[in-house]
């Protein structure tokens, strides 16, 4: 849950506020313009959704937490709308199963884009008068579409990798120019008692907070992440046949699952939202699990970084920087630019850390539904950080906290090595 608005000092806080919610609906909308209505319906596994129940959800947030709680005389859009849109929230009732969202045929495309509009007008409309803390829930709303949009592109990805056609989201290829990849270099990180967590102004999950003291021993982080040139070793060395490189469940996971290399990978291509394209050994390395990570790291005769030395070494970056999105269209890990200092420590790929996703010392969840946005997920998944290239840019923050199970790997994924010193 947010901690403030985000209200920036140049502009008036509501006109500011304005502005992000309407930018972010419109990329929506944009990331959906080229598919069909059977695109935005179809599932292809229970952990992703369809392009059209993304829009929807977005805007059930919105009606269900803004308009019907703070607006008087508010009237739902579609009163069956709650039971197939809403997500994990208990508070709100019963709800569709989420393996199940690919048979919603209905409401169409079309249909949602039309409740969407209306949600849109409403809002709008309401702003001026919100209370404060019902303006706070529109800047949580305003994240949480910026996640769903993320998901809607991974989503889409996974989705269209099925299609033996290889068909592309959208035509236009990625631009990227193949090169080798430079040997990593390590950049000795902080030690003794660093400041974590969120704290001060401005908006963070309340996942993210109390900013709290960690201890940091010796350490030292690779200069940018893994390329795929150094997953291709990894692989050419037996890695997936080496069971001492692997956590049991996972080597129990790449034999049930067979697998043989990051998601995605066939030979030497790999699917994009730009149909199959060659692999760029120099590009980060992405669509790998939190196992495949721990068992590259243990290969290399590294480790994984916790995120306490992630974050105290992204604090000094712009959150804002890197390879992120920016508008609708293909996304693609690119590589680094350089190698002489900490490199795409934001953008470009998630970086899976070796910490669990555990409540830090003081957590507390907010009351009511909203309360159920990250405090219940607190169990059995790993901490990710920095973002990815289908990040939408000014959504990140060195604290932020992404997580997910060890085993999934569809979101861009990816991985940076640290040792100890």
């Amino acid at each position: 849950m947010a901690s403030r608005t985000d209200a920036q000092n140049r502009t008036d806080p509501l006109e500011e506020l304005t502005r992000r919610f309407v930018a972010t609906r419109r990329l929506s909308l944009d990331l959906v313009a080229t598919l069909s209505d059977a695109d935005a319906s179809a599932q292809s596994m229970p952990d992703a959704s369809p392009a059209k129940w993304h829009l929807a959800h977005t805007s059930w947030f919105f009606e269900t937490f803004i308009l019907r709680d703070h607006v008087p005389g508010y009237a739902l859009f579609d009163t069956r709308y709650p039971f197939l849109f809403n997500s994990y929230y208990e508070a709100e009732g019963p709800r569709h199963a989420r393996p199940h969202r690919g048979l919603l045929t209905r409401p169409s495309l079309d249909e949602v884009r039309i409740w969407r509009a209306h949600v849109d007008a409403a809002l709008q409309t309401a702003l001026p008068d919100l209370p404060a803390s019902a303006l706070t829930l529109v800047d949580l709303g305003i994240h949480h579409e910026q996640q769903h949009q993320e998901l809607l592109l991974t989503d889409l990805k996974h989705l269209f990798a099925q299609n033996p056609l290889g068909p592309a989201v959208w035509e236009t290829r990625i631009a990227s120019e193949v090169a080798q990849f430079s040997a990593m270099k390590w950049i000795k990180g902080a030690d003794g008692v660093a400041k974590v967590g969120h704290g001060g102004p401005g908006f963070a999950f309340d996942c993210e907070g109390p900013r709290h003291d960690a201890l940091l021993t010796p350490h030292a982080l690779a200069s940018r992440p893994v390329s795929n040139g150094e997953w291709q070793e990894f692989i050419a060395d037996g890695g997936y046949h080496t069971p001492s490189l692997w956590l049991s469940d996972g080597w129990a996971w790449v034999r049930a699952e067979d697998i043989e290399a990051p998601a995605y990978w066939d030979g030497d291509r790999q699917f994009t939202l730009s149909g199959w394209q060659d692999i760029d050994p120099a590009a980060p390395v992405t669509h790998i699990s939190f196992f495949e990570a721990d068992a590259f790291a243990s290969w290399a005769g590294a480790r994984l970084p916790t995120e306490q030395e992630w974050e105290a070494a992204a604090a000094a970056f712009d959150p804002h920087g890197g390879q992120q999105l920016d508008e609708a269209g293909p996304v693609q890990p690119a590589p680094a630019a350089t190698d002489t200092d900490l490199q795409q420590m934001f953008g470009s790929v998630w970086e899976w850390t070796g910490s669990a996703y555990r409540p830090y010392p003081g957590f507390r969840a907010a009351p009511g539904a909203v309360g159920e946005y990250n405090g219940k997920f607190m169990s059995g998944q790993f901490v990710l950080r920095g973002g990815s290239c289908a990040t939408p840019r000014g959504h990140l923050r060195a604290s932020y906290r992404n997580f997910f199970y060890p085993h999934q790997r569809w979101q861009f994924t990816g991985v940076r090595l640290a040792k100890d010193l």
